[in-house]
């Protein structure tokens, strides 16, 4: 490159050389008495004029001979866009155009600037990967890897979060039916917004301080959520941290594949993937460990109470606010500086990134040799020629087209393909099998008709258990639970429930004739067209109690989970390795296709067993066209407009993701056919599409 520029150089010093020669020539042969009689009498190149000054070749290379060339060295040369320290202003429109040297920019039309620029950015890009090659892969890359690593883990931690508290906070505030699920929607709905909203401001901000923002946004927020009482708050709280935590994964895939060499770019992506499937790891293991264990919780009287769920919300608010800490110690993405025309920052980054890498590779004395980079002409200058006639509505207008302009859209139908597919079936999956289960646990309930008991003292648990037509007179309830028990038409004279916890239990058109509650926490939501006489109620528990002790479906549950993440994990190394051999789109592909055969076997699940060994397997399978989409996508966008297009695709996703909840999580006791045969078609269907997609392999970052 540095050979072209010096013999671009000579050829226009030598072409000016000529012009201003004839020019010279003109002008002598114009004054000499307006005859040709010299010519004739000229045998070579020299030739003297009647004032005695010598005027051939020689004195044309002393002199410079046109005001265009005057006063420039040809190593002192500066050319446009060349790394010189801060440009000075264009001239002004009306300012005469000196010969040979290029038109202001002011006098050029759109159509041409948008040439230059497009020029520019070309000879950037190529100039930019030799550079990285330079500053080398090292130290510094591993460094910005685990930083932007923990923000990735706190993205998956944030979807799973939302699924694991869902019961639990829903019960223990009280949430009626007709409340429940707004948790995981709002939640989805923040996310969605967010990803859009930061992955636009990272193209204009920077993507280290929009990361920095959003992370700590989604920390405190998600933080202050653990405490809050109140539903509508609480919902409050987890939709601002989903709004924060919406913008990690555009702003963290363009960050890092902006210090990346183009050999190296696709396996390290790939590598960084491997953080979302930590996080899910992390969320299932601590909602294993925590929410089951309610006797981690505290209570300040019965107006504050602190469960164990609300201890897993901190726990998973941990990698977030470690993310904030170490982004801190990390500089601006170089390429974010170029783009925007901050050369000098860019340039010590750069520096900064060989330094890092050299000094850790035992080689502290090797200099950093670029000395020069191209800037590309600022795209805010086509926006304000093409607005500054229009009114406030025209700009606003223009400008939402500028951003949106050069979306690949069928980029964003493959992810929404593939993100409502795995969401739909991730929740389908559990849904299932606690279906399953719930039919066995019924299967084996326990029925007792025209019962009488008669002064007995019951200090057990009753489970799963239905009483219909029974009599209790003078018994006692101390210290007991009902889990799963309903009552019917039943009658209840004279007794005495002391401490008393009911789970999932009712009473159903009972009476109850002088009996005292002590410390329970049966209320009218539990007593259904119940009757209660001459009843008398002392300290009732308010709220909603709740208990996971021995309860083998909340453990089954989480359990499920951390098994289907933890099956990722031969996913992401393959696709890590294979990424750079095979290429994006194989790997995408047959990914997709081979995800939507393994959905088709899920028809003859039957068992847990079986559906849980679907689940691992499909998790599995799925997985390398997640981490293939992503590489693409940040290949695929320019610099300028990768944050935006990757929220735009990442946004997309999150909505197919509500979708695809709502669609499988209707179907599940119904039918299996319907989600089996939608998700591997269109899979399947997906996978043929992103193999048309175009292949960005070789391709620099633009």
């Amino acid at each position: 490159m540095k050979g072209a520029r010096d013999i671009a150089k000579e050829a226009k010093r030598q072409a000016i050389k000529k012009v201003n020669k004839v020019v010279d020539h003109a002008s002598d042969e114009y004054s000499s008495s307006r005859t040709y009689q010299r010519f004739q009498d000229e045998d070579d190149d020299y030739y003297s004029q009647p004032d005695g000054n010598y005027t051939g070749d020689h004195a044309n290379d002393e002199e410079g001979s046109s005001d265009a060339t005057e006063g420039h060295d040809d190593e002192d040369e500066i050319y446009e866009g060349e790394y010189q320290g801060i440009p000075l202003d264009a001239k002004a429109r009306d300012e005469p155009v000196a010969l040979g040297q290029p038109l202001a920019d002011g006098l050029k039309d759109r159509r041409e600037l948008e040439n230059e620029r497009q020029a520019d950015e070309e000879e950037l890009a190529q100039q930019y990967e030799l550079i990285i090659q330079e500053c080398g892969h090292g130290r510094f890359q591993w460094q910005l890897f685990f930083t932007l690593g923990l923000a990735l883990m706190s993205d998956g931690v944030e979807v799973f979060v939302v699924g694991f508290v869902l019961p639990s906070a829903e019960m223990d505030m009280c949430v009626p039916d007709s409340s429940s699920g707004w948790l995981g929607s709002i939640v989805y709905l923040g996310m969605m917004v967010g990803a859009f909203f930061w992955g636009g401001m990272a193209d204009k901000v920077g993507r280290r301080q929009c990361l920095l923002i959003c992370m700590s946004m989604n920390g405190f927020f998600a933080f202050l959520s653990s405490f809050v009482q109140g539903y509508g708050f609480f919902l409050f709280c987890r939709m601002i941290a989903g709004f924060g935590i919406g913008g990690a994964v555009p702003i963290v895939f363009s960050y890092f594949a902006e210090v990346l060499a183009r050999e190296k770019r696709g396996e390290h992506l790939s590598w960084l993937c491997m953080f979302w499937m930590i996080g899910e790891i992390y969320a299932s293991a601590m909602a294993w460990a925590v929410i089951p264990h309610y006797g981690w919780s505290f209570s300040m009287g019965s107006a504050y109470q602190f469960h164990s769920w609300r201890v897993f919300v901190v726990v998973c608010a941990l990698p977030c606010v470690c993310a904030v800490v170490a982004l801190t110690f990390m500089p601006e993405s170089p390429r974010f500086y170029l783009e925007v025309g901050k050369h000098d920052e860019a340039w010590m980054i750069l520096k900064q990134i060989h330094d890092t890498n050299m000094r850790a590779r035992g080689q502290p004395e090797k200099v950093f040799t670029v000395n020069r980079i191209k800037i590309p002409k600022q795209i805010d200058e086509f926006v304000e020629m093409q607005t500054e006639s229009g009114n406030l509505f025209s700009k606003v207008i223009f400008r939402i087209k500028t951003e949106l302009h050069g979306v690949r859209f069928m980029m964003c139908s493959l992810s929404s393909v593939i993100s409502s597919m795995y969401y739909g079936l991730s929740v389908w999956f559990p849904d299932v099998i606690k279906h399953l289960q719930a039919n066995e646990y019924a299967s084996k309930v326990q029925r007792h008709n025209n019962e009488r008991i008669e002064d007995f003292t019951f200090n057990f648990t009753l489970e799963n258990q239905i009483h219909t037509n029974s009599l209790f007179i003078n018994d006692r309830f101390i210290s007991m639970k009902f889990k799963s028990v309903t009552f019917i038409n039943s009658t209840f004279q004279s007794c005495f429930f002391e401490d008393v916890t009911s789970v999932g239990s009712f009473f159903r058109t009972c009476t109850f004739i002088e009996a005292v509650f002590y410390n329970t926490d049966i209320d009218d939501s539990k007593l259904i067209n119940t009757d209660v006489i001459n009843s008398t109620f002392y300290h009732n528990k308010t709220g909603c109690q709740m208990t996971f002790e021995d309860d083998y479906s909340a453990y089954w549950v989480y359990f499920v989970n951390f098994l289907g993440t933890l099956a990722v994990l031969p996913g992401n190394i393959v696709s890590a390795l294979l990424m750079d051999k095979i290429g994006r789109l194989s790997m995408l592909g047959f990914s997709m296709i081979l995800s939507g055969i393994s959905c088709f076997f899920l028809w003859f699940g039957t068992s847990e067993s079986m559906m849980l060994g679907m689940l691992c397997l499909y998790n599995g399978l799925s997985i390398s066209a997640w981490n293939s989409l992503d590489v693409v996508t940040v290949e695929l966008y320019p610099t300028d407009r990768r944050g935006t297009g990757f929220g735009f695709c990442n946004a997309l996703c999150k909505l197919a993701a509500v979708m695809g909840n709502l669609i499988f999580g209707s179907l599940v006791g119904i039918t299996k056919a319907i989600p089996i045969l939608l998700a591997s078609s269109v899979l399947v269907g997906g996978g043929l599409v992103g193999l048309r997609l175009p292949d960005t392999r070789s391709n620099v970052l633009m």
